[in-house]
């Protein structure tokens, strides 16, 4: 049953990719660089999880592919193509945040995501408007790494292999010349003599005695019968001994300027700590623990941190996006200069030579961010985009409005996209060995309530579905693992009998939200 509503959502997909039907599959390895994907690709892989606000969806599209055309452009006319930054006006639980999650997990360039209202009264309870800059060369720079790691990573692991055979098996005490002497001292007592072979090319060789050849084989087929128990998985509850790098300094952590005072971001504690010398201890741990070490030891001896730094850096410059959610939240009404409307004003001015373009200093160097793009967003249900100061205004000349959810919206939302709240359900009740249905009808039903309750409530938009899944489910998944019946079905009886009390009962409804 629950796939009846699902089969007619299909169709719908396909036309958005029409363009790029051969090359559906491969989307996960385009999904590293979405600026490189079609605007209709970049729609289409929306629509898998967001339903409705086309607008929105198409502006986004058009904004980050347009980072990929100035790219293409002209040498001497790249500095001037200037980002289109985008403001998205619209109710709370429609797919603003959505919309900027689902990008921030499909691109491969820098993303950050962050709360306006975090920036206000700064030095107190907020952050300089400068640390989002700050946090996005982070971001960029995770990213360079994990992409370099991904690169090298088979290398460090036949490294970290032989390193543990290593453990395993130690090597013999001593050194080659140590070993050639101990074999002289030896073979003077045993009348044993090694031998040297002179070539045809005039090369002396030394052969080792008979012995210590048969050991060395020995040594030699031990080590690869522990190679390949550790292929197969034989050894990891094995204790190994490692040495190990101590990795924090508590009196160090303490030395961090107070949040909101962060500057430019100088950390004393690490420069601190590159002048201490490293401290090395021994641990004993389960071999699967040291694998996982010494792997992470070799990544950071193959992989080139100043290459990834610049990279990372030329990342954020050409490539990165700030989504600035709750934008309203810093907006007051214009011709008010008291209470906390001083401080929200004096947040949109600092946001403004971000936003214009300006250079940040950041731990690995100057930034600029004049193609830093920028999208915006917020309810705006009490104050209005037009209350914003005129300047910053200027600097978001993209508008879309997103429209407020129906209750075809919600039916639509619990059955078409791939993260739907009824597939989610049915994976959990799944892991208990029981299998949930909703029949076309209930998840109508489901749709109707939310809705009604939206509107008798505060509209908090999709949101109002989670709260009317838990509550409609709550005593389901309490009681599942004993639950009489493994196969749950939800139709439109069902679901109205199990919410009757919420939807009539003026003193219950508080407890949905």
């Amino acid at each position: 049953m629950p796939k009846t509503p699902t089969s007619p959502s299909q169709p719908p997909l396909p036309p958005a990719a029409a363009p790029a039907a051969p090359a559906a599959a491969p989307v996960e390895d385009a999904v590293p660089w979405l600026e490189e994907m079609a605007p209709k690709k970049i729609v289409a892989e929306l629509d898998r999880y967001i339903v409705g606000q086309e607008a929105a969806k198409k502006a986004v599209a058009i904004a980050v592919r347009n980072r990929w055309r100035r790219a293409q452009a002209p040498e001497e006319i790249r500095d001037e193509i200037m980002p289109n930054n985008i403001i998205m006006i619209g109710p709370t639980g429609v797919g603003k945040t959505e919309i900027a999650r689902r990008l921030a997990r499909l691109a491969g360039a820098p993303f950050l995501k962050v709360e306006a209202s975090k920036f206000t009264e700064v030095g107190y309870v907020g952050r300089d408007v400068e640390s989002m800059v700050r946090e996005l060369v982070d971001v960029s720079i995770n990213m360079v790494r994990s992409e370099r790691e991904d690169d090298v990573y088979p290398t460090a692991e036949l490294r970290a292999e032989e390193r543990l055979l290593d453990l395993l098996l130690p090597p013999l005490p001593s050194p080659p010349s140590a070993a050639s002497s101990a074999a002289m001292g030896s073979t003077e007592q045993t009348g044993q003599r090694p031998l040297f072979v002179v070539s045809s090319k005039g090369d002396v060789e030394s052969k080792l005695p008979e012995a210590e050849t048969e050991a060395n084989e020995r040594r030699r087929r031990t080590r690869e019968k522990l190679r390949q128990q550790l292929k197969d998985g034989v050894l990891e509850e094995r204790d190994v001994e490692i040495e190990v790098q101590q990795q924090s300094f508590p009196m160090l952590e303490m030395m961090q300027p107070p949040q909101g005072m962060e500057g430019p971001d100088i950390n004393f504690g690490e420069m601190l700590q590159e002048l201490i010398p490293k401290k090395k201890k021994r641990r004993t741990v389960h071999l699967h623990e040291a694998r996982r070490i010494l792997i992470d030891e070799e990544l950071k001896k193959l992989v080139d941190m100043d290459d990834v730094v610049n990279e990372a850096l030329d990342r954020v410059e050409n490539h990165g996006v700030i989504f600035i959610d709750e934008i309203d939240k810093i907006t007051g009404a214009r011709g008010e200069r008291t209470g906390p409307d001083v401080s929200r004003e004096g947040v949109q001015r600092d946001l403004l030579p971000i936003v214009e373009g300006s250079t940040v200093q950041t731990r690995y160097g100057y930034v600029r961010t004049d193609h830093v793009l920028f999208i915006a967003a917020g309810a705006f249900h009490i104050a209005k985009p037009s209350d914003l100061i005129p300047e910053l205004q200027g600097r978001f000349p993209i508008r879309v409005e997103l429209s407020s959810l129906s209750e075809a919206d919600f039916v639509r939302i619990m059955t078409e996209p791939e993260n739907a709240l009824t597939k989610q359900y049915a994976a959990l009740c799944q892991s208990d060995g029981a299998t949930l249905e909703f029949t076309p009808d209930g998840v109508k039903e489901i749709a109707r309530i939310a809705a009604k309750v939206n509107e008798r409530m505060e509209n908090i938009g999709a949101r109002r579905l989670h709260t009317v899944m838990t509550t409609l489910l709550e005593d389901v998944m309490f009681e599942l693992p004993d639950y009489p019946t493994k196969h749950i079905v939800f139709d439109g009886p069902a679901v109205r009998e199990r919410l009757l009390r919420i939807v009539e009962d003026e003193d219950l409804r508080k407890y949905i939200l």
